[in-house]
């Protein structure tokens, strides 16, 4: 029934310190509660979202959690009403001990904004906990010649509560030998005193029983009672006296065990047995007599446990020194810990970004850190740093948080992820230190344009392709990754120059370029366009590379004979070559062209065939036929078959056939070839032939007599040969010719050089001076600024054309 009521009373006074409880305040960051201890777990402490000025739908949004520094998180955030509610039942005595004011800290994270608040909730002291003794039965001995007023020390009440509700009150029992005195010490704590009030008769009585109540201050009251058995003895009537009432020592908190801390010594002036002193721990915690030990003879106070600053820095206990007639004398002893620099920082990460976009602002923060000592003084002041060559610092925030930030422009393509060691030192001697590692991941983003391997591209093909050959492939990287470095080819539209755009295409993944069409170097030498590399990102960049395609030229054309001409009359081109003509002499030339270019188009000369072998000789490279010796009696119509033939591979050739006469004046001409003409048989009509031919060779003398007049008068003056569209030989006498069946004869000669090229875009035409007075004694050039003669307007015969393996 008792601990029924006791249940209900201290029920209603926990209702009462919640409702009395402080909710919060802001002070500098931090947010205050005050709760009573015992609480039920999931006890509401106070509305946190308030306090935060958050709305209760805002909590997860903002990804709103509690960061607890201590072994045991007491506190919960319950995110649907916003309360900070407690996870376990809190007992302030088995947190704080004996320290009146008992604080747990911890602290808020509101992760999307990167702000924390400090939170303190200080747990109140209720009456949970009775007084209690060590022993509940105290025997004392007091010798019967004791004086009146002599004071004997009773074992102390423990409560661990604090406050009003620990120990306040001892009372005795009724008696008339003994009353009890009340003493309150520096530390604050009351201990009792036995004060004889009345002399002792051992012979009357040898035992006195009492009791003794010990109550505490708290409603209700809670007391306790030891019995306490007085024996009377006789004689020995001097007590131990301490050499020092406190005795104090301080000691490093890594001493190995069984080390001697202190030495304490008691003497007693009585003589024999009853000065003999012995010591024994009066008062003592748990704790304390777990690690400690004292020499009941000798006084000595050594260790039997580890000694650790971290979990408590300072011991207090008393010790007792009683002779063989129980006469005794207590002193306190204060043991001081000195904290030796023996536990390394610890870094917490309690927020962590692993990706980080390459274009984020310098200041932006990575994660956030906190740094722990366990040690005390400057062996728990910590430093935090990380290596100095990363594009990253760390900036202080408040208390042991630190955040870590970028400290510059971030380029993935340069290095696209960070390990950082972040290293946490002491101030300790040695320092200690630790360290742990962040990986940082660089995200992409597009930008970088596709990079050519190369400025601009050369490329070859060879003419007469076939159509979808290969001729090449563009390389474009992008630094980017994924799409954004996903590299697609086209041709820019309106940048190829001389072909159709259909001519040329391109893979689009892999760069690769093909011909569409056959090319022909002799319609265009080269083709100039841009090709655009353009990635997948969003938005995508390009960029350009300028390609220059050579067309290279095959011996596919054969040489073609510009002189001689081959008539459309159906007659035989003759030149007329004097008697009396020297070794040497310059009869004709022979003047052909090759559409090829470079060794396709070197042509060379040869004579094939001829009427009388060795008579004449043409030049290798100018194609000049001259005569090889003299005349003699020789025919007077000789044949010559000229093989033009090119320098490719294989080579293509043509041939030219050329008539020359033999005479030395144009009636020697006719005559001797009326009379080569003239046929055997009596019945032809050679006669009708003659006539006509001879009329027709004095209208073309005559002719030719006015032109050549005419020619001397613009002699000053240089003739075009070649127009734009048409090439001919116009202004300057070919020849003169007598047709007799069918035969024409070329009445002056004349020599002329042409130096035709393909490369240049010019051609150069030489006439030199004739050997006969009536030609044209100056040598005229005509340049041809058309590189490719019009065959169409030449009117040439290319003979047969025949083709030298």
């Amino acid at each position: 029934m008792a601990d029924t009521q006791r249940f209900q009373v201290c029920k209603k006074r926990v209702q009462f310190y919640f409702i009395l409880a402080t909710f919060w305040e802001a002070v500098s960051g931090q947010i205050r509660y005050s709760i009573p201890e015992e609480m039920q777990k999931g006890s509401i402490v106070g509305n946190i979202a308030k306090d935060l000025g958050l709305d209760i739908m805002e909590l997860s949004d903002h990804s709103v959690r509690i960061v607890s520094t201590g072994r045991t998180a007491y506190f919960a955030l319950n995110l649907k009403s916003g309360h900070l509610i407690t996870t376990e039942r809190i007992d302030r005595e088995q947190i704080c001990g004996r320290i009146e004011k008992c604080l747990l800290i911890f602290e808020v994270l509101i992760e999307d904004e990167v702000k924390i608040f400090a939170v303190e909730v200080e747990i109140t002291d209720i009456n949970d906990n009775a007084p209690s003794f060590q022993a509940k039965e105290l025997d004392l001995k007091i010798s019967e010649i004791t004086a009146v007023g002599t004071r004997i020390s009773l074992q102390e009440a423990q409560d661990p509560d604090v406050g009003i509700n620990s120990i306040q009150s001892y009372q005795l029992s009724n008696n008339k030998h003994f009353s009890l005195d009340v003493q309150t010490g520096s530390d604050g704590v009351k201990y009792a005193e036995l004060v004889l009030e009345k002399s002792l008769d051992r012979e009357t009585q040898s035992v006195h029983k009492l009791t003794l109540t010990a109550a505490d201050g708290g409603d209700p009251v809670r007391s306790a009672t030891a019995q306490i058995r007085v024996v009377v003895v006789d004689a020995n009537d001097n007590a131990p006296l301490f050499s020092q009432p406190v005795y104090k020592v301080s000691v490093l908190e890594n001493a190995p065990r069984g080390s001697l801390i202190i030495t304490i010594h008691a003497t007693d002036r009585d003589e024999g047995q009853n000065s003999e002193v012995t010591f024994s721990f009066r008062k003592i915690t748990e704790k304390a007599s777990q690690i400690f030990q004292l020499h009941p003879r000798t006084g000595e106070i050594s260790t039997v446990g580890d000694l650790d600053y971290e979990e408590a820095s300072l011991y207090e206990m008393e010790v007792e020194a009683k002779d063989i007639g129980d006469l005794s004398a207590r002193c306190k002893v204060l043991i001081t810990l000195i904290d030796v620099n023996d536990n390394t920082p610890k870094i917490a990460m309690t927020s962590l970004f692993n990706s980080v976009s390459e274009n984020s602002p310098p200041g932006t923060v990575i994660s956030i850190l906190n740094l722990r000592d366990r040690d005390s003084g400057k062996n728990s002041e910590v430093t935090c740093s990380i290596p100095a060559n990363l594009p990253f610092r760390l900036q202080k925030s408040f208390g042991n948080y630190y955040s870590l930030v970028s400290d510059t422009s971030l380029d993935r393509e340069r290095v696209s992820n960070y390990s950082i060691t972040i290293t946490a030192t002491d101030r300790g001697t040695p320092p200690l230190s630790s360290t742990t590692n962040i990986l940082v991941q660089l995200s992409d983003i597009n930008d970088n344009a596709p990079i050519f391997n190369q400025t601009s591209y050369t490329l070859y093909i060879t003419e007469n392709n076939p159509r979808g050959a290969s001729f090449g492939y563009l390389k474009a990287n992008d630094s980017d990754l994924e799409e954004n470095a996903r590299v697609t080819y086209s041709i820019n539209e309106g940048h190829i120059n001389e072909a159709p755009l259909s001519s040329i295409s391109i893979n689009s993944e892999t760069g690769a370029l093909y011909a569409l069409r056959s090319f022909d170097y002799e319609q265009f030498r080269e083709i100039r366009f841009q090709v655009q590399a353009q990635d997948g990102g969003s938005p995508p960049l390009s960029s350009n590379v300028s390609v220059t395609l050579f067309i290279l030229d095959q011996n596919d054309n054969s040489p073609h004979i510009l002189h001689p001409s081959f008539p459309t009359d159906g007659s035989t081109g003759v030149e007329l070559a004097p008697r009396s003509s020297e070794p040497g002499y310059l009869v004709t030339k022979v003047v052909a062209v090759d559409a090829d270019s470079g060794q396709n188009a070197w042509l060379s000369y040869q004579l094939l065939k001829a009427t009388e072998p060795g008579l004449f000789s043409v030049g290798l490279h100018s194609g000049e036929i001259r005569t090889a010796r003299s005349f003699a009696d020789h025919a007077l119509k000789q044949s010559l078959v000229v093989l033009v033939k090119d320098n490719g591979q294989p080579p293509l050739s043509a041939t030219a056939t050329v008539t020359v006469v033999v005479a030395d004046s144009i009636p020697e001409i006719l005559s001797d070839l009326s009379s080569l003409s003239a046929p055997a048989d009596p019945q032809s009509s050679l006669t009708l032939y003659l006539v006509i031919a001879v009329a027709s060779v004095s209208c073309l003398f005559f002719t030719f007599i006015l032109v050549l007049l005419a020619l001397r008068l613009r002699r000053w003056r240089n003739s075009q040969l070649f127009d734009s569209s048409n090439v001919t030989f116009s202004g300057v006498p070919v020849s003169q010719f007598v047709g007799i069946d069918g035969v024409r004869a070329f009445l002056h000669s004349y020599s002329h050089e042409g130096s035709l090229t393909t490369d240049s875009r010019k051609s150069q035409f030489n006439f030199f001076k004739s050997n006969y007075a009536n030609t044209v004694t100056s040598q005229q050039t005509c340049v041809i600024k058309d590189p490719i003669l019009v065959t169409e307007d030449l009117n040439i015969s290319n003979g047969d054309q025949t083709s030298i393996q």
